[in-house]
């Protein structure tokens, strides 16, 4: 039987080869997608588990072999040029001391090794710029083991024990870390791997959803056709059994042709996916792997999804060989199928106050929501387009528009299923551009024009201050010193550092004092001030009193050049060299503002493909409506119909489904973005930019675009030879 019916897959001419040949396409394309996306979770995993040795010093949940020799151990977040360093400091006791992985000990006093990108940057840089930072001699690499990506830059810098015993939070260490962050609650280094995960699991639900309609589609292509040929054979004595392994068969012989080009697909794009910085650094290539596991469900799943698919898409035929010559007009849709969809925005509506306090809930509210959001939308799309086409057909002014509405009211769920992935493909269009545009808006605003100007090291223990004669100013740097302000704290209104008005007028963008001010309250980096009211609050405090006062911060302007910066930090670092290692402002934003890169291009990624797989459904769509359609439409050639007529119905049948659901789709995305950012984030959500319109529009030209490109076939396909009975 299998043999048979794959004889009979590929007897119908060029109609069964094309049609075999775009269900492989879709199978394929959806194979490579899944792979990549399983990949990319596995790569987060880990890269994350190598920045476990980093949190030695901050967790109690090392494990392994206890050295005999406690080493000191404090890691600090170092700048360079708006990328961190991760610089930790060490001092051994004994030679049998912990040891950084992939290599044999620790650096001694006078000794550093750095990772390879940071070795590069300390040969292509000047010294006063980078290398003046870390004193002694470089001794070693970093190897592959001690590395979360390609580009991380780490240093471990050997000192003596009262070096870096005098650094605050400097613990004993016996052993290295090998717990990953996201199972250990104090550590310190490491990303977000759920965050990544759960948007990672969106994209690929984002692709999931358009593909297996793609497949679906795929599959149903000339189904009319082959449910005629299946029923004749119903009824010369075939099984409903035999049917659908003749069904079953050609499916899946198109799939797995598909899922082995998929390993192709995977392959190819698993290279340009290490350098993407989804997590804010390039993979390893070794770490986009896939596990026995992701390569059996993927490959076996997605050709028995495709069989599936096929036996349902078929079901009419096994019913009766009779269903397919006595058509009738289907049960419209009810009204009920708005529910799934108003269930799974309450869902998400409801999240907001009442967010999970796991992780774990937190993946499962927020991602369940938004799978039920796309259900939702798929049940109720034949409603919205039933409702749609009776609208037209009451507003029929035209035959061709009367035709439409009455065909379409007539199977709503066929209307429906030629724009079902667009309709996805435009929700998490507007979700994700909700989400990321008010993200941006809100975190990546710049909260004073000094902020980026100004180097600035935090004195130790933060906000208490140190004596003003423990403070010695580097030679060569206009360095000016921001002071405790006795009178601040959280519970007042005044802000936690005092500076006089003599050397904020020598500091550009920083603001101003108030007239008349001899002294002014700040915050400790000068940034922050409102910029429509450059002047700081005036302090009661006066320049001699000022004096006595512990300072809190040592603020260094610049012109704001690179080069200008790195050198104010370097000597910043080399002057303080134990406690908070100096930064702009910019640099205390700068993760959040890496990721927001990050987080955009996987938007990007996930709308592009889901458009242009959407396209490709619609466009496979069509042309199997045309095909499915010849006859009736050649006899309406022949009673008269104009073919300019038959095109404006092929284009209203098409056109219809996709304004009515676009609009609900795109509604449904901000209103999921909204309530995602009021419960995780306490955000408003804020309108787009001009390039989401330019998205939306473009998509919807391009759909449109597609639809006409079918136009030739209709004069071919609608012939007189078309009305004849087959």
């Amino acid at each position: 039987m299998i043999g048979l019916g794959l004889r009979l897959a590929v007897s119908g001419g060029r109609e069964a080869i094309v049609r075999l040949a775009v269900l492989a396409a879709a199978v394929a394309v959806g194979t490579g997608m899944l792979l990549v996306t399983l990949a990319g979770v596995n790569a987060v995993h880990a890269q994350n588990l190598r920045y476990s040795w980093l949190n030695s010093g901050v967790t109690s949940a090392a494990t392994g072999p206890e050295a005999a020799d406690p080493a000191l151990w404090q890691i600090r977040e170092d700048f360079f040029r708006g990328d961190p360093i991760a610089r930790v400091d060490v001092a051994i006791s004994g030679p049998d001391g912990p040891v950084l992985p992939g290599r044999t000990a620790l650096p001694a006093p006078g000794e550093y090794v750095v990772s390879p990108a940071l070795d590069r940057l300390l040969r292509t840089h000047p010294a006063d710029q980078l290398r003046d930072r870390f004193p002694g001699r470089q001794t070693g690499v970093l190897g592959h083991d001690a590395l979360p990506s390609p580009d991380s830059l780490i240093a471990v810098v050997g000192g003596t024990r009262e070096q870096v015993s005098r650094i605050p939070g400097a613990t004993e260490v016996t052993r290295m870390v090998t717990v990953s962050p996201d199972d250990c609650r104090d550590c310190r280094a490491g990303i977000g791997a759920d965050g990544i995960v759960l948007t990672l699991s969106v994209v690929a639900a984002a692709l999931l959803f358009p593909l297996l309609i793609f497949i679906g589609t795929a599959t149903r292509l000339s189904a009319a056709r082959r449910e005629q040929r299946f029923a004749a054979m119903r009824l010369i004595g075939a099984t409903p059994r035999q049917i659908t392994q003749f069904a079953a068969a050609e499916s899946a012989a198109a799939a797995a042709a598909g899922a082995l080009a998929g390993l192709a697909v995977f392959f190819a794009a698993r290279v340009g996916l290490a350098r993407v910085p989804f997590t804010g650094d390039p993979f390893f290539l070794d770490d986009l792997s896939l596990s026995l596991l992701d390569w059996l469900v993927v490959t076996l799943g997605v050709p028995l999804a495709a069989a599936l698919a096929a036996r349902i898409a078929l079901r009419r035929v096994r019913i009766s060989p009779l269903g397919v010559a006595r058509r009738v007009t289907p049960r419209p849709p009810r009204a009920w199928r708005v529910l799934p969809l108003l269930l799974a925005l309450a869902e998400l509506g409801y999240l907001v106050g009442h967010r999970p306090l796991t992780r774990n809930g937190q993946v499962l509210g927020y991602l369940g929501g938004i799978f039920g959001v796309m259900i939702g939308l798929m049940i109720a799309g034949s409603w919205l387009t039933m409702a749609g086409s009776r609208l037209l057909a009451r507003r029929a002014q035209r035959p061709a528009t009367l035709i439409a509405g009455r065909r379409l009211a007539d199977n709503p769920r066929a209307g429906f299923r030629a724009v079902s992935g667009l309709m996805l493909a435009l929700f998490v269009t507007s979700t994700a551009t909700g989400v990321i545009t008010t993200i941006v808006a809100e975190r990546s605003g710049s909260p004073g024009a000094a902020g980026h100007d100004l180097v600035s090291v935090l004195m130790l223990p933060e906000f208490e201050g140190t004596p003003p004669g423990e403070i010695r100013l580097p030679s060569g740097l206009p360095a000016h010193l921001i002071r405790v302000n006795p009178d601040g704290g959280p519970e007042t209104q005044h802000l936690p550092g005092l500076i006089t008005c003599a050397d904020l007028a020598t500091i550009p963008d920083a603001g101003a004092c108030p007239p008349g001010a001899q002294v002014a309250e700040v915050w400790p980096g000068l940034s922050g001030n409102p910029a429509e009211d450059p002047a700081w609050p005036a302090s009661t405090w006066t320049p001699a009193q000022l004096a006595t006062l512990k300072v809190i911060n040592v603020v260094v302007p610049t012109d704001g050049t690179p080069a200008a910066i790195e050198h104010a930090r370097t000597v910043l670092n080399t002057t303080f060299p134990y406690g908070r290692l100096p930064a702009t402002d910019a640099d205390y934003r700068h993760d959040w503002t890496r990721q927001l890169p990050q987080f955009q291009r996987l938007a990007d990624v996930a709308i592009i493909s889901s458009l242009v797989i959407a396209g490709c459904s619609l466009a496979v769509s069509v042309t199997g409506g045309l095909t499915e359609r010849r006859r009736p439409f050649a006899m309406l050639r022949l009673t008269g119909v104009r073919l300019s007529e038959l095109r404006r119905v092929v284009v209203l049948e098409s056109a219809v489904p996709l304004l009515a659901v676009s609009v609900v789709a795109v509604g449904t995305g901000f209103l999921a973005a909204h309530f995602f950012l009021r419960s995780q984030m306490e955000y408003e959500l804020h309108p787009p930019g001009t390039s989401y319109y330019v998205i939306v529009v473009a998509g919807l030209l391009a759909a449109i675009g597609v639809i006409a490109s079918t136009m030739p076939l209709l004069n071919r396909m609608t012939g007189p030879a078309a009305a004849r009975n087959e």
